[in-house]
């Protein structure tokens, strides 16, 4: 079964960073665009950030020259490295591939709080 699994959240102070990975098994992770969703509870998740099959990035204006998304289709790992993080970027993050391939994951939970 195609699984993916999120990690690498916690509870950071305004202005700090975190990175989360995710890791999917099978053998079709390099053929999908990637994408890191973020939602905030009772609202449907949104896309904040996307990676090609070969490495093209794209993010949303929220989070535009904060967050770094990165891809290895040898270890078929996604991560998201987060910076500067913001009071708003607090929700539960999670990764899927940008058609929605995967059956979703728990998610992980991102805390910015002073």
């Amino acid at each position: 079964q195609v699984q993916l699994v999120e990690s690498g959240g916690g509870l950071v102070q305004p202005g700090g960073s975190l990175r989360l990975s995710c890791a999917a098994s099978g053998s079709s992770f390099r053929r999908y665009g990637m994408g890191w969703y973020r939602q905030y509870p009772g609202k449907p998740r949104d896309l904040v950030a996307q990676i090609t099959r070969d490495g093209a990035t794209y993010y949303a204006d929220s989070v535009k020259g904060r967050f770094i998304i990165s891809r290895d289709n040898v270890k078929n790992t996604l991560d998201l490295q987060m910076n500067n993080l913001k009071p708003e970027d607090t929700a539960t993050y999670y990764c899927n591939s940008i058609s929605w391939s995967y059956s979703w994951g728990q998610g992980t939970q991102v805390s910015v709080s002073s």
